[in-house]
């Protein structure tokens, strides 16, 4: 069972700052003026007090409406509105306008379209590749539903990590992710490790009702199917309509799950209770 009896009140050390400073109000006109949508906000992402303040942001193109309906996600799902074939250009002159070191790009699933959106994903990164040729990319990609050709569009123009991520454990995907599949997510990572990305990440919440061995058993698969960078946060319910946290964990636990990841041989673990997807994503590419 994923729904808490009674909500359990939230610990002192997940409260959040709240948004100041001039990058923060200069990143935040940027994205405004040129109509970008950010997981950040669509997201309610704790950390954007954070990152904007440090001049990044998770960009998330094809629009903010999502054609699947997963219990954790704030982001609105429905029918989205027709693909804009110049979001790539004004993404690009953005990020140019920005002077941003590194960009993580997101998007809705977008499986109302034949090609899931890849072309307006290979379309924004080769965009700013030219426009921005300094800048450095994660793309943290839907599964594209495993389909290879689609997932041949994100290697062929070569983003320095490739991000998907499982979200949860195994016993619990069926629920907390209705329209996707935990081995196919798994599928996806390994296919684009062996055709050529240099680095794979993908991320996991917690406190959704998983025990601890089922956390390390997620932490293996990733591992046996060759990811580089694993993040792990705590989940938090974004709405009444949504999933209920089963549990908090403590900045403790999400030490020694970190220290158990680094001995597994990720490259990189982030892990901590305001940890999300796209948290010190600057830093794995190093």
């Amino acid at each position: 069972m994923l729904e808490a009896k009674e909500r359990i009140r939230k610990p002192d050390w997940l409260k959040i700052k709240l948004p100041t400073g001039n990058n923060f109000s200069s990143l935040n006109k940027n994205i405004q003026e040129n109509k970008l949508h950010t997981i950040c906000e669509s997201g309610r992402c704790p950390n954007k007090e954070e990152c904007w303040g440090a001049g990044t942001a998770t960009i998330m193109i094809l629009g903010n409406v999502c054609t699947r309906s997963c219990q954790f996600c704030n982001v609105e799902t429905g029918k989205p509105e027709d693909v804009d074939i110049f979001e790539p250009g004004r993404v690009a002159q953005s990020v140019k306008l920005m002077g941003a070191k590194h960009l993580v790009i997101t998007s809705v699933d977008r499986d109302d379209l034949i090609d899931g959106g890849v072309s307006i994903w290979a379309a924004t990164v080769r965009a700013i590749r030219k426009q921005a040729p300094s800048t450095t990319l994660e793309t943290l990609i839907p599964d594209f539903q495993g389909k290879t050709e689609l997932l041949d569009k994100i290697i062929e123009v070569n983003p320095e990590v490739v991000s998907h991520n499982i979200e949860t454990v195994e016993r619990l995907s069926k629920t907390v992710r209705i329209q996707a599949q935990f081995a196919r997510s798994l599928f996806v990572l390994k296919y684009l490790k062996e055709n050529g990305i240099r680095r794979t990440k993908s991320g996991i919440m917690l406190g959704l009702g998983e025990t601890k061995s089922e956390i390390i058993e997620a932490l293996y698969q990733l591992r046996d199917h060759q990811v580089d960078i694993v993040t792990l946060g705590q989940y938090l319910q974004p709405t009444k309509k949504h999933l209920a946290v089963q549990k908090y964990l403590s900045p403790g636990e999400f030490k020694e799950l970190e220290a158990i990841a680094l001995d597994l041989g990720f490259m990189y673990v982030e892990s901590g209770p305001l940890v999300r997807s796209s948290y010190h994503a600057e830093k794995h590419i190093v």
